[in-house]
């Protein structure tokens, strides 16, 4: 575990229980510090910065729960874990519903102790890796919208970066929902043409005539309604970056015409003879499979290798799993200033069920169902209660890869019905690990080696 994430103040009024944890924790790489009650634990917190606080809930004078809320109200920031020997599920709630990390259940095993607070580790390093990777992304207000918490999206960034200096096609290709005209203005931010304008079309929301006239431009009198000449969007975008997003539903016969000004880079308005010159930079996206259509008929192969000079593919969001809850940091961010609300948390019952979800809508998708949660949810933590229905109830479905009718690993088919039972369990438990170990009739120590296995935080 690094240096800086060591330091921890064990809370609890028996002087054994103090010395156990402190020789225990002290074995695995932290610092220990001791406290033998909520005020005394508050007093060394006020004067010491400590990263991790493991406290007993039932203490003389103020308990654990009440500690974490002075600890709030005074801004001490400290990621607090409870224990009790009086656990329930309520509880448990109450504590994470307070600012409680996580809740663990007397009598505890060793490694449940140390395996929670490497995991509170874990999500502090990304939480910080997040805030890092905000200063590369870009959004036309300025804020970031791409969020790169995985190796994949990582990945993405390092090919953006690397063509976005050149001053060639790029196909940008993935699922809807997941990113890519985010994608295309970040090339366009990082490029020398930064400068000039971004111009982005949706190739298939407008019919093919009008596409003419929405890209090339149109002369006055061309065609019944047009009283004025207009400009097209390649003249619109001269000095900067045309997208043009869902391009493969473009009809073929104007594919022709497109292919044209790629090559030559000159557009004719409709209704005029003479040509005009245009300098944009030319990026196309789309949700289809082009060599596919290129090989039915249905997308020419000219056009497909001029735009596909450089490709860059995003991943869809169920295959970045660790993208998700940085995702919903960010939404929840950025729509507590747009809706005026103070959604402060997210519980941990909350969280496994997103990480759960197939997301078949991607990114976009995840942004509605939290934006619907966070007007749904009356106080200022996003709940079980608060996401969809379908959502709360998708973790006892079978897993995507059952039917996929060339799926045929079992080995494969019983480790993803084992995650989703694990999480299944966890969500109804309150993510309390001895009760779902118990509803799942296998023993703590199984359990949690396939967390582990599975990568289940």
């Amino acid at each position: 575990m690094p240096e800086n994430l060591q330091r921890i103040l064990i809370v609890d009024d028996e002087p054994n229980m103090l010395h156990m944890l402190s020789a225990i924790l002290r074995q695995d790489g932290f610092e220990p510090a001791c406290a033998q009650s909520g005020a005394e634990a508050l007093e060394l917190a006020s004067v010491k910065q400590f990263d991790f606080i493991l406290s007993d809930v039932r203490m003389p004078g103020m308990d654990g729960i009440q500690l974490v809320e002075v600890l709030k109200e005074k801004g001490i920031d400290v990621i607090v874990i409870l224990m009790s020997a009086y656990g329930n599920i309520n509880l448990a709630l109450e504590a994470m519903r307070k600012g409680a990390y996580d809740y663990i259940s007397k009598p505890f095993k060793t490694d449940e102790v140390v395996l929670t607070l490497r995991k509170a580790a874990e999500r502090e390093r990304l939480r910080r890796e997040v805030v890092r990777l905000r200063r590369r992304l870009m959004r036309t207000e300025g804020d970031p919208e791409i969020i790169a918490a995985s190796s994949a999206m990582h990945a993405v960034l390092d090919e953006v970066h690397q063509v976005a200096r050149f001053d060639t096609s790029v196909l940008i290709t993935g699922e809807s929902g997941t990113g890519k005209e985010l994608v295309a203005r970040e090339i366009h931010r990082l490029s020398p043409r930064s400068q000039g304008p971004f111009v982005a079309l949706n190739c298939g929301a407008i019919s093919p005539y009008l596409l003419e006239t929405e890209l090339f431009g149109h002369a006055r009198g061309a065609f019944t309604g047009a009283e004025t000449d207009r400009i097209g969007l390649f003249e619109e975008a001269d000095g900067g970056t045309l997208l043009l997003d869902e391009v493969g539903s473009l009809d073929v016969a104007f594919q022709v015409k497109l292919l044209r000004v790629l090559e030559q880079g000159e557009i004719r308005r409709v209704g005029e003879t003479a040509d005009r010159r245009v300098n944009a930079r030319i990026l196309a996206a789309t949700n289809e499979n082009l060599e596919a259509a290129v090989e039915s008929g249905a997308f020419r192969n000219d056009l497909y290798y001029r735009l596909n000079v450089m490709h860059i593919h995003i991943p869809p969001l169920r295959e970045r799993k660790e993208d998700i809850i940085p995702l919903v940091g960010y939404f929840v961010q950025t729509l507590n200033r747009r809706l005026r609300l103070k959604i402060a948390h997210i519980s941990r019952e909350a969280e496994a069920t997103l990480l759960a979800a197939s997301w078949r809508g991607n990114v976009r998708e995840l942004q509605n169902v939290i934006e619907r949660a966070m007007i749904l949810t009356p106080g200022d933590s996003i709940t079980l209660e608060s996401l969809p229905y379908d959502l709360r109830t998708s973790a006892g479905r079978l897993p995507a890869s059952f039917c996929e009718e060339d799926a045929l690993s079992l080995k494969k088919a019983v480790k993803d019905l084992e995650r989703t039972f694990i999480l299944r369990a966890l969500n109804r438990t309150g993510g309390n690990r001895s009760q779902a170990a118990n509803l799942l009739e296998i023993s703590y120590p199984s359990l949690l080696q396939k967390i582990k296995e599975y990568g289940i935080t």
